[in-house]
């Protein structure tokens, strides 16, 4: 899947009312931590084989602006990101997202 070219057509972001405190509450991720890693070079994202369900999901390995590393699950809908689930990189994260960074394939 052509990554680039699916968050170029994104417009921004959407949350969900019902959950969108979740992400602090479960790991203490700010949203617009979440966002902002989007926005951050380097950044790796890959589908959501994991989780799939209806709709199509992608994972994102990244960082904030604070230099957090955080894992990102999203969908898109309506051209814009929706974030399901955000929360610090996990050591497996952190040798993948290392490993992307050796190689350069973002």
């Amino acid at each position: 899947m052509d990554f680039v070219k699916l968050l170029k057509q994104c417009q921004g972001f959407q949350w969900d009312k019902g959950s969108q405190d979740k992400n602090k509450e479960k790991h203490n991720v700010f949203n617009n931590e979440s966002e902002q890693v989007f926005f951050n070079q380097p950044l790796f994202v890959f589908d959501d084989e994991v989780h799939p369900k209806n709709e199509k999901r992608y994972g994102a390995l990244g960082q904030a602006n604070n230099g957090r590393l955080l894992a990102i699950f999203f969908t898109t809908r309506n051209n814009k990101i929706r974030i399901i689930s955000a929360r610090n990189m996990s050591s497996k994260d952190k040798k993948v997202y290392d490993q992307q960074q050796k190689t350069a394939q973002f």
